[in-house]
């Protein structure tokens, strides 16, 4: 019999599809969350791989919980910085709940760096309670600056009149109703002293209800353009060069709800130079008695992040439909128009034996696609059974087929790279022969993002035959012992997980794909030499390609959208098999000596995660170093 938990999250797995009944068994959800046995049950139907609240709490207390020793040490070393940038903090206010206001406007008078200003516009609350409350803050704190609004105007032009105040080199942005940790400015200054030429810099974030209670962190990737078309993967806490925001004319009145998100996709039009701080240093109130604007108006909200992802595309000359996906969440889909006319594709599958295995493959790729032109490359490993050679003989009837004899030892970097000297493809597409096709739009996907001019390399979301997933994108520095290399994200988790704020269904930039199913532009491959045939004959030879594209300045996009089955390793066997281990160390320790500072910093990924696993569950204690607490210089 079905266990409750199983039968629970089958259940949400058919819920999710249908926003309004999601929206009522959140809201079930959160108030279980309020006792120990449902926040735990909750947790283990959502994901098992997800830290619980309590345990999240019980990691706070250890690891982000200053002492008054920290304290003294963070006023010393604001006073050792080589500059003091003012950040001002804007604000909006209307009908606000008065507690919870001063409670926001003390995180801001608590921060331990002191070259702040706090710029709040009153959006003409009713009666005088607001204004009064607002009044009497300024009276206190002369770096407190008010502005009363005649009428009410919304989000955005309540934000431009507190913009309006500003005086600072920054501005920062922070809800009515929401806190500022009281290290935040402090490591905001630390960051702009390390890169002074930074024109945004935002930090992860959790909530907090009004008991002050911590929960759901959100710890994120560095600056993710592909991720931003899906949701708005920054918002808090954000800060900009004011400078920057007056050019871009402020936030816009007619995105209200994803003013913030249109903001910085404005923002990434003009500037490259976006810090990421990976430490919570907000906290997003939620449950509260008010609820706040994207609450009360999810509808708009979602639209508003919708038309503000298309006008980007617009803007910059990405042919787009932008499409909400079902869900409570707001989530958003990018489906980019295919080039015209379509370029011929070649797709290459290394293969030795396994007739069964290549036969599934080849009869997806010629009859199971609805892409072309295309040409399938079989790259022949020396192959000897009788049912494979007939094979053979049966795909070269096909004129789109070419059977390469490529006999010797099983060097999977050489075989690529012999077929794609011979490929007469404008794009490449890497595929094993265990691969079996899915659905038949999945090359179509992975043309439109690999002839994107900023995109080197492109992934494929992989499952196991039993459903699971396999390959949601390669996380680097991951892995037991010393000498980790990399991982897949979340493998094995369940076909509609999620996955953490989204990363399994939404398509995103990531630091590595695998080469089960790669694809990316002939010019790409030849500008980065193909794989490393002498080093990585086996293993990493495709996260060592995705590394040299990201060094010469390409994207690598993980897409969901392209979906494939993937045997692995059905031809070839493990890399840990005993006569595959020591093989297996030399690859490891070449990907050691060419890309270890690269390794152990993954982008997409962030110090604060185990790096045993690749599920997001928090390192204890995390790898990064407290700025307070490194070296002087």
């Amino acid at each position: 019999m079905p266990s409750l938990r199983s039968t629970a999250a089958a259940a949400l797995r058919v819920v999710r599809r249908w926003p309004p009944a999601h929206a009522v068994v959140h809201q079930v959800a959160v108030a279980m969350t309020k006792t120990r046995w449902g926040e735990s049950f909750v947790r283990s139907v959502v994901g098992a791989q997800s830290q619980t609240d309590a345990e999240y709490r019980a990691w706070v207390a250890r690891h982000d919980t200053l002492t008054d020793a920290d304290r003294d040490a963070i006023r010393a070393h604001v006073g050792r910085l080589p500059a003091r940038p003012r950040i001002s903090v804007v604000m909006t206010c209307w009908r606000s709940d008065l507690r919870l206001l001063d409670e926001a406007v003390a995180s801001v008078r608590g921060q331990l760096y002191p070259d702040w200003e706090l710029c709040i516009a009153d959006d003409a609350s009713p009666g005088d309670a607001v204004w009064a409350a607002l009044t009497a803050y300024a009276a206190a704190e002369p770096r407190i600056r008010i502005v009363r609004r005649a009428a009410n105007g919304g989000i955005a032009a309540a934000t431009n009149a507190a913009l309006a105040l500003a005086t600072g080199d920054f501005v920062a942005f922070l809800d009515h109703d929401d806190l500022l940790a009281e290290r935040a400015l402090y490591e905001v200054a630390v960051e702009l002293a390390a890169h002074p030429d930074a024109d945004v810099v935002f930090s992860d974030e959790d909530k907090i209800d009004e008991r002050g209670r911590r929960s759901q962190p959100h710890h994120k990737t560095d600056w993710n353009g592909e991720l931003m078309l899906a949701v708005n993967a920054v918002n808090h806490l954000t800060v900009m060069r004011r400078s920057l925001v007056e050019a871009l004319g402020g936030v816009r009145e007619a995105f209200d709800g994803a003013q913030d998100h249109d903001l910085l996709l404005r923002a990434a039009e003009r500037t490259d130079r976006i810090r990421h701080i990976p430490w919570v240093l907000y906290h997003w109130r939620w449950q509260g008695r008010q609820g706040s604007y994207s609450r009360a108006r999810a509808e708009q909200c979602a639209e508003a992040s919708r038309r503000a992802v298309a006008e980007h595309l617009a803007r910059t000359g990405q042919p787009a439909a932008v499409e909400r996906l079902p869900g409570a969440q707001g989530w958003l889909r990018v489906r980019r128009a295919a080039p015209r006319p379509p370029p011929l594709v070649s797709v290459i599958v290394p293969t030795r034996d396994r007739a069964e295995l290549l036969a599934r493959c080849a009869d997806g790729v010629l009859h199971g696609t609805d892409y072309g032109p295309l040409e399938l490359i079989v790259v022949d490993n020396g192959s000897e059974a009788p049912e494979t050679l007939a094979l053979f003989e049966r795909l070269s009837a096909d004129p789109r087929v070419r059977i390469l004899a490529a006999p010797g030892p099983f060097n999977f970097a050489a075989l690529n790279n012999r077929a794609a000297a011979e490929a007469r493809g404008e794009v490449l597409v890497l595929l094993n022969n265990d691969i079996a096709v899915r659905e038949p739009g999945w090359l179509g996907e992975l043309v439109a993002q690999a002839v994107r001019p900023n995109v080197g390399a492109v992934g494929a979301k992989l499952y196991y035959p039993d459903g699971t997933l396999q390959h949601a994108g390669v996380v680097l520095g991951v892995g037991g012992g010393p000498d980790r290399v990399a991982g897949h994200l979340y493998a094995g988790a369940h076909a509609d997980h999620p996955g953490y704020q989204g990363h399994l269904v939404l398509a995103r930039n990531v630091s590595a794909v695998t080469a089960a199913c790669l694809a990316m532009r002939k010019a790409v491959w030849d500008e980065v030499g193909g794989m490393d045939a002498e080093g990585l004959a086996v293993a990493f030879n495709d996260v060592d390609l995705c590394l040299k594209v990201r060094a010469a300045g390409y994207d690598v996009v993980w897409t969901p959208y392209a979906a494939l089955d993937h045997h692995e390793s059905a031809s070839r066997g493990s890399d840990l098999a005993p006569e595959a281990a020591a093989r297996f160390a030399r690859e490891v320790a070449v990907m050691r000596e060419r890309w270890g500072p690269v390794l152990d910093a993954d982008p997409f990924y962030g110090p604060v995660f185990d790096p045993r696993f690749t599920n997001y569950r928090l390192a204890d204690p995390p790898g990064r170093v407290q700025p307070w607490k490194k070296p002087t210089p």
